[in-house]
């Protein structure tokens, strides 16, 4: 019909109206999927891929796998489809999945508290060497993962791990993922409490549990009780930082909702202090909120730092123990002091409560083979420790170590390029798997972050001001990049050529612990793969220049000039 002054809702076309649906949280009724990742966790629990897995896709090899196990479920026992050889970054963001995805996996080993026997070091190198090509890097939250895995070996990988009592289920997927703890829990002199019980507790009541299967999206946990602050506890989802209560001693802070990616949020405190034994209850009721609550909707905000931020630390506390703990008041706490050592990742040697002594060192940016496990291995066991652990920060320890057998072990693990007594530089510098494997990547970072590493130290040998040096393939921040004090952040950039070549964004002055908070951009600044040394070389050098007398780097990156940061 002609619009007519007569009929004026002629002349304007109706509005479609839509009903809001919401953000599918399923403690508001939200039950139905609203995103293909919502529907095939309904359709089937991840968890139940793992007989698929080993009674059909083994046995009749890649080409059988569904598609929604192989992009979706397969990861609730650790494994992502790989990065296809010879695929550039410029074509990351615009290839459907099954043109990135290899015939192999990544498979990822959890290391809860990265706490290890020899035993069990041994066999993870064992594993690597024979299934995995070599591979086994260090992650920065204390696994160890596998590249070049066939599905056909993956029933044997897991019979192996399982044989010493580790395990990948949840590595990866909608899931409790691995639980961070200090890597010297139990151990340290200086240690406020030993969260190692709750720990243990807390893997007890979720692991392989289906009432936590099924997630809006990951869930990173951390619990520790050294005065170091040494699990980045503020960009946990959960984490429970040891604190001393005035009147009822030592237990546990609780912050909430931290996280990277491409929405930084740093966790809040609850105001909360828990006491040992109460901590898995916490936990639990948090993670619960998290399942009920949280944001199904939107993939993009799918974590619980979302729902912090909407809620406040006040209302997700009543939450908590109205709804989740019978109504049982937590008793409010302390915040954790000020973090006592200008490190926090354990390397060099260190005396224990018990006499003896710990050594961490530093592999090069999280990368290891599983040769060189065996050896660290056979080396603890040489010099009279049956126990490991990895850090947080891409680096290992051997506990348990008498003193007059320390320097021999400081020097046989030099022999292997596992240096106790690292530059500024081998020892701040950290890198994600980058586009070598990884599907979402843009740019390369291992074998980058391994060469800076040399050519700083060449270039500034006296540089030992603590430093972080965190490379990302992507924007997804794996390696941490916002809180790093230089951050990279993989991109295309343009060179003075006008070629399109590999390159990062650069942030800095980020930091944790000590005044948490996320790095500078400096407007326009992009910096090519080549140009890296050069660039870092100029920054570090201009900050030696300026800085005031104990001023660290992030603080001066925050008042500098945007020249002296170019």
């Amino acid at each position: 019909m002609a619009a007519t002054p007569q009929n004026p809702a002629a002349a304007t076309p109706r509005r479609k109206v839509s009903r809001h649906r919401g953000e599918g949280q399923w403690a508001v009724g939200h039950h139905t999927p609203l995103n293909g990742n919502e529907q095939f966790k309904k359709d089937d629990d991840g968890l139940n891929v793992r007989t698929r897995i080993e009674t059909i896709y083994s046995r009749r090899g890649f080409d059988s796998i569904d598609p929604n196990d192989l992009r979706g479920r397969m990861r609730w026992w650790g494994l992502y489809t790989q990065r296809k050889p010879g695929i550039d970054g410029g074509k990351t963001a615009v290839l459907e999945p099954e043109e990135l995805d290899d015939r192999y996996f990544m498979l990822r080993v959890r290391i809860d508290g990265g706490r290890l026997t020899t035993r069990q070091l041994r066999v993870i190198g064992e594993i690597s060497q024979e299934f995995a090509r070599g591979t086994a890097d260090i992650t920065d939250r204390q696994n160890v993962q596998y590249h070049w895995i066939r599905i056909e070996d993956v029933p044997e990988i897991w019979q192996k791990l399982e044989g010493v009592g580790l395990s990948t289920v949840t590595a990866c997927g909608d899931t409790p993922r691995v639980m961070i703890g200090s890597p010297v829990a139990g151990i340290a002199e200086d240690e406020i409490i030993d969260g190692t019980p709750a720990l243990e507790e807390m893997k007890r009541r979720v692991l392989n549990n289906k009432a936590y299967s099924n997630l809006p999206r990951k869930f990173k946990t951390a619990i520790s009780g050294s005065p170091v602050l040494d699990v980045v506890h503020e960009i946990n989802d959960v984490a429970f930082v040891g604190v001393r209560h005035p009147e009822h001693g030592p237990g546990f802070d609780v912050w909430v909702g931290g996280g990277l990616s491409t929405n930084p949020k740093l966790g809040v405190r609850l105001g909360a202090w828990v006491p040992l034994e109460e901590v898995p209850d916490v936990y639990e009721g948090v993670l619960s909120i998290f399942r009920d609550y949280g944001y199904r909707r939107l993939r993009n905000r799918a974590r619980l730092k979302f729902l912090v931020a909407d809620w406040g630390p006040e209302k997700f506390r009543e939450v908590l123990e109205n709804e989740y703990l019978g109504g049982r008041r937590l008793i409010d706490g302390p915040a954790p002091e000020e973090p006592v050592a200008r490190w926090r990742d354990h390397v060099g040697v260190h005396r224990q409560k018990d006499g003896r002594y710990y050594v961490g060192f530093a592999p090069r940016v999280g990368r290891v083979d599983g040769t060189t496990l065996t050896k660290i291995a056979d080396l603890a066991e040489a010099h009279g420790s049956g126990r490991v652990r990895t850090t947080v920060e891409q680096k290992m320890i051997i506990l348990d170590v008498a003193e007059e057998r320390v320097d021999s072990l400081v020097e046989s693990l030099e022999a292997l390029d596992l240096t106790a007594r690292p530059s500024t530089f081998r020892r701040g510098t950290m890198a994600c798997t980058g586009i070598e494997f990884c599907k979402l990547a843009i740019v390369e970072t291992k074998a980058r972050g391994s060469q800076l590493i040399d050519e700083l130290e060449r270039r500034l040998p006296e540089f030992d001001e603590p430093l972080t040096i965190n490379l990302n393939g992507c924007p997804n921040a794996c390696a941490r990049i916002q809180v790093a004090d230089i951050g990279l952040k993989g991109q295309l950039v343009v060179n003075s050529e006008g070629e399109q070549v590999e390159g990062y964004q650069v942030h800095l002055g980020g930091a944790l612990g000590l005044d948490p908070g996320f790095g500078r951009k400096v407007r326009g600044l992009k910096v090519t793969s080549d140009e890296l040394p050069d660039y870092i070389e100029r920054v570090l050098r201009r900050y030696q220049a300026e800085r005031e007398d104990g001023e660290r780097f992030a603080t001066w990156a925050a008042r500098a000039s945007e020249e002296a940061l170019s």
